[in-house]
């Protein structure tokens, strides 16, 4: 652009003469044509402020604010319908938009809704700052780094002074609504946050174990009888009607996985252990409580059982008591008896959760 092309206003002896009322730099002499001037780089200070049409119309600066509110509004409306449409739609519905083609209905209709969402809270307040805050550009002089408390005190001042120019206390409806939109909008990470997995419920709560089930072998697959159990064995059973080839037994084994021994009913140290075994003969569950490692080794003299993995060992004549290792918890004891046919069936499931300390965790 050449000098010819510069607005006479913006030229430095215009600019110097119309920057004396804002409180900048001082006033420049308007130089004649050919004559040169003391500091050609001189600072040309702001132009003077200029009102809009909502600082000197109050019409216009209702227009302004009802513009503001509705784009908060739209928001509102977009985030529900967020949550509308995750609800409605399912994850497989594909339809067709030109020009997209083919879709997910659901993907599509978040994106949609959470993009108008947030465009609207940026662009209300992006409106609210170019009509209704204050626009009066302010120059301050460079000060110390350190904050000296007149610093402060004026920071304190400006920000209470920017707070009472932005309106926000006597635009009540651009309050409200906005207030309503930021609180709004985090809902939808609420939302998403469902499809981050199935909710456990009670899944760790139980087990497959119940009144009646029967004790299975593992090894040979066929209900047990107290006659199987010799004192000193180890036997690891689990309850009859789980299947090998079942999709979900990976997940119902690593409860229900029961370990049965027999101990002498006088070595029996724990009087509800005990009451809970047929004829010495006790199931407890083979899932270490410290991090769930499958317990296998079993020590017949002493009645110890060690877990490989961090070397807890459980005391079995003493209700599977933690004596060594990391575990918090003794391993819960499944009550077991005889049924009218001779076979080893569980009088009632599990008391307590199996596994990893999982009552410590809710």
């Amino acid at each position: 652009m050449s000098s010819q092309e510069i607005p006479e206003e913006n030229l430095p002896s215009e600019q110097g003469t119309a920057h004396t009322a804002g409180g900048g730099a001082p006033a420049r002499t308007k130089l004649r044509a050919g004559e040169v001037a003391d500091d050609p780089f001189a600072d040309p200070g702001l132009p003077a402020h200029k009102p809009r049409i909502q600082d000197i119309d109050e019409r216009a600066a209702k227009r302004s604010e009802r513009t503001v509110a509705l784009l908060f509004t739209l928001s509102m409306l977009s985030t529900i319908g967020f949550i509308a449409s995750f609800v409605a739609f399912p994850v497989d519905k594909i339809v067709y938009v030109w020009p997209l083609g083919h879709v997910s209905a659901l993907n599509l209709s978040l994106g949609l809704t959470l993009g108008v969402a947030l465009f609207c809270i940026g662009a209300g307040a992006v409106h609210w700052a170019r009509t209704l805050m204050s626009d009066v550009e302010v120059a301050d002089d460079r000060h110390p780094i350190e904050a000296e408390p007149e610093v402060r005190a004026k920071v304190m001042a400006d920000f209470k002074a920017g707070a009472e120019e932005s309106v926000i206390g006597r635009r009540k409806l651009i309050r409200t609504t906005m207030f309503g939109a930021l609180a709004m909008v985090p809902l939808s990470g609420v939302v998403l946050l469902r499809e981050l997995g199935p909710l456990p419920e009670d899944k760790l709560r139980k087990t497959l174990w119940a009144k009646g089930k029967l004790l299975i072998n593992q090894n040979t697959m066929e209900p047990l009888r107290p006659e199987d159990v010799a004192v000193g064995s180890l036997t690891f059973a689990m309850p009859e009607g789980l299947e090998e080839d079942n999709h979900e037994f990976n997940n119902e084994i690593a409860k229900a996985a029961l370990m049965i021994v027999r101990i002498q009913p006088a070595d029996i140290k724990d009087k509800r252990e005990l009451e809970w075994s047929h004829q010495g003969i006790v199931a407890f569950s083979k899932i270490c409580t410290h991090v769930g490692c499958p317990i296998s080794l079993y020590e017949q003299q002493t009645h110890h059982v060690l877990c490989p993995c961090h070397q807890s060992t459980f005391d079995l004549s003493d209700g599977a008591r933690v004596i060594f290792g990391p575990a918090g918890h003794a391993l819960p004891q499944l009550r077991i008896g005889v049924n009218d046919e001779g076979f080893l069936e569980a009088l009632n499931g599990f008391e307590e959760p199996v596994g990893p300390s999982f009552w410590e965790r809710g």
